[in-house]
């Protein structure tokens, strides 16, 4: 077991910081708990909860890339019947009580003490989400009376699920096949069947009824009688016959036993941990947050499959519909790019399976080629409504314009596509998508622009870029140099194709028709208009006419604020004609391209837009952790890292937009605790020539140890208060 420190509130991790630990479960405690303690593996998401929790205490087996819609609700993601379901019956309040993560092995252990009419139990369980096999949940299960009498525990597959949006789930089937119980149901608009089966290896005296077990013994006290639980679960997307498969699974599971799927399990957390895992020197409260941060991504991290992406709530619930957003590309997916390739290509390849559909969006409003869904689902089906907002005050939806104005979305895909291809070499994914996927977003930025004849130049008018307090404005600073980045990157990608695959290169035209259109975009990329400094404050207006806008401090902007849910942008928000941004796109912009202005120009542009951001979303504490270190602010960067870290520990962010609960774990600021870690503070920088850190670290840091793969091979990077160094290491075969 390992040691432990102090963690706010009720929650601990330790000198040795593997292990977070949660010591009361009082009923406010139980949706904070379901995140902190989740486990998963990119197929399902399980939440932190009880054995006997059930829908009421928001139970969550979240299944990825599996969406429904209720008529007249909105569509989400689906949650699987829950089947470690397990309660001792006359069970009564809890006295003592901890639950365990194991963040090195994504375990989570509860080991708690009930009342019952006899006495009290201890009941103590293991549990872990397969890393090995994605269709796989296990679970050890005991109890031990303080004094004699008979235990009876019903356990089983609930058929009661959480739903914000459902029910999702009907035409129930209850099979019991040998030793096995199976549950499955299909979904309300798709007639997706969900299979979830279970088995047990238990030497006590069990019936079934329904699909419950009831396990029976007569228990001496001071002893302790357990048994182990597999549970299985498959859908009709990943096979023909999901109902035989998860019974099959069960099957083969309870053959192998618990302790040999655990250490199945462990290598491949072992692994994951060999690729990803920052060493910290000197600071335990930060080596520990990182590392939650990081093991909270890699539990969403889909390496089984290139159809689904990671959501912007990951796994831990169906808040914003379990879409996709641009997050993924801009703070997840180069995290996986320099640390476990194979993931990245996942998530890129994902936006080609996704393609029709945001070739369908950008048809509807008019345009040609690729505008990506806000709000992606499967297919690339739009899930984002226009009246995405409810004014607390009225009770109506608010027209809102993240649809069909957040046109950054295909700049940001590129960039990740582009970022991908760059520092691993890997040219393959172009001709096996990504290369599609990038004309068809240029094709579609150009369309959308703008040339004004009297300026000679093409601007981006209309648009809403990720600062969503302010909607609809003209040339937003962060959206024009992704465009332009866009272009640029697309032109040099197929080059690079018709170098290195001719036919391929050829192909592609033949699909799309993109050569008679590449000088349009060239000289579209050349007159586009990019934002400057100003000459003498040298600041960059976030759009056109920011500078207009009542320059009000944030604090004085918050004590207008008459509901404390009332959204801030919008139609009539509070913040649309002040200064006061959600997030600063010009801080987020000047990171991404560090070479466009020298170092006085980003720390001005710091030191302006960071009185005037509220971070009203969890994506903007990292960006300016980055470029703080950059700029020598590393102490002042420590403290947005910290907030972007500890998110999902201490559950200070944001609940509500409007009457709209965005609640669950935040896999784009974990992400973005280690592009602060290590783009910001080690200054780690990284291209298709050359590799290099330039570190500005804490003060309380005496260094930072990681690894990264880049260009096929992995480096060593090492770095002090007074330097950095990368070097070439040998390779770790995975298993």
């Amino acid at each position: 077991m390992e040691d432990l420190v102090t963690m706010p509130d009720s929650c601990d991790q330790g000198k040795s910081p593997w292990t977070f630990r949660v010591d009361r479960m009082a009923a406010d405690d139980v949706a904070l708990v379901g995140n902190q303690c989740m486990l998963g593996n990119g197929y399902v998401g399980y939440r932190g909860t009880l054995e006997e929790y059930s829908s009421d205490q928001l139970v969550g087996c979240m299944l990825n890339g599996v969406y429904d819609q209720v008529p007249g609700k909105w569509r989400e993601t689906v949650n699987a019947p829950n089947g470690l379901f397990t309660r001792i019956e006359g069970a009564g309040e809890m006295s003592r009580h901890q639950l365990e993560l194991n963040i090195r092995k994504g375990r989570l252990r509860r080991d708690s003490t009930v009342a019952m009419p006899f006495g009290v139990v201890t009941i103590q369980s293991e549990r872990f989400v397969s890393h090995d096999n994605v269709h796989l949940i296990c679970m050890s299960y005991s109890v031990r009376p303080s004094e004699s009498g008979a235990v009876v525990v019903h356990t089983g597959i609930d058929r009661e699920v959480w739903d914000i949006n459902g029910p999702h789930l009907g035409d129930f089937e209850i099979s019991e096949v040998g030793e096995v119980l199976c549950v499955s149901a299909t979904t309300q608009e798709l007639g997706i069947t969900v299979a979830v089966s279970e088995v047990i290896d238990c030497p006590f005296e069990v019936s079934v009824a329904g699909s419950t077990r009831t396990v029976t013994f007569e228990a001496e006290a001071g002893r302790t009688y357990g048994f182990t639980k597999y549970v299985s679960i498959y859908t009709s997307l990943d096979c023909d016959a999901p109902v035989d498969e998860s019974i099959r699974c069960c099957r083969e599971a309870k053959a192998a036993g618990y302790d040999s799927l655990g250490v199945a399990h462990d290598e491949r957390w072992e692994n994951h941990w060999r690729d990803c895992d920052v060493e910290i020197e000197g600071d335990d409260e930060a080596q520990f947050a990182l590392r939650y941060s990081l093991y909270q991504i890699q539990l969403a991290a889909p390496r089984h499959s290139e159809t689904v992406s990671i959501p912007a709530r990951a796994l831990s619930g169906q808040v914003y519909k379990g879409a996709v957003f641009w997050d993924t590309e801009m703070f997840m997916t180069p995290v996986f790019t320099l640390t476990d390739p194979s993931v990245a290509r996942n998530l890129i390849l994902y936006r080609y399976h996704t393609l029709p559909g945001a070739l369908a969006k950008a048809k509807e409003y008019g345009y040609k080629g690729a505008f990506y869904a806000w709000e992606g689902q499967e297919g690339g089906k739009e899930a984002c409504t226009h009246f995405n907002v409810t004014d607390v005050f009225t009770g109506r939806p608010m027209r809102t314009y993240f649809r069909d104005k957040q046109i950054h979305i295909s700049a940001d895909i590129v960039y990740a596509i582009w970022q991908y291809v760059e520092l691993t070499g890997d040219d393959s994914v172009l001709v096996e998508g990504a290369a599609e996927v990038m004309v068809e977003c240029a094709r579609f930025f150009y369309s959308y622009a703008y040339f004004k004849e009297d300026k000679d130049r093409y601007e981006l008018i209309d648009v809403t870029g990720p600062d969503e307090y302010h909607e609809r404005v003209g040339n937003n600073s962060y959206t024009n140099r992704m465009v332009k980045h866009c272009m640029d990157a697309t032109l040099a990608a197929l080059k690079r194709l018709e170098e290195l695959d001719p036919d391929g290169y050829e192909d592609l035209d033949t699909k799309t028709g993109f050569v008679k259109e590449l000088s349009r975009w060239a000289r579209f990329s050349e007159r586009l208009y990019i934002p400057k400094p100003a000459e003498s404050s040298r600041i960059i207006p976030q759009f056109d006419g920011y500078e207009t806008l009542e320059d009000v401090s944030v604090q004085a902007l918050k004590e207008r604020v008459l509901n404390p849910n009332e959204y801030l942008g919008g139609g009539s928000g509070l913040a649309t004609t002040t200064k006061v941004l959600k997030q600063a796109d010009v801080v987020l912009m000047l990171n991404l391209f560090p070479n466009d202005h020298e170092l006085d120009v980003v720390r001005k542009n710091w030191e302006y837009y960071e009185p005037r951001t509220e971070h009203g979303s969890s994506l903007s504490a990292c960006a300016y952790a980055m470029v703080g270190a950059t700029i020598g602010r590393a102490d002042w960067a420590y403290d947005y890292f910290m907030k972007t870290a500890t998110v999902d520990l201490t559950g200070n962010s944001k609940q509500y937009v409007g009457t709209l609960y965005i609640g669950g774990t935040h896999p784009a600021a974990n992400g973005g605790s280690w592009l602060s870690a290590v783009y910001g503070f080690a200054g780690l920088s990284a291209n298709a020539e050359s590799i290099s850190c330039k570190p500005s670290l804490p003060s309380k840091w005496k260094s930072m140890r990681f690894t990264v793969r880049w260009r096929g091979d992995r480096y060593a990077v090492h770095v002090t208060q007074e330097k950095g160094t990368v070097l070439k290491c040998k390779e770790v075969v995975k298993v």
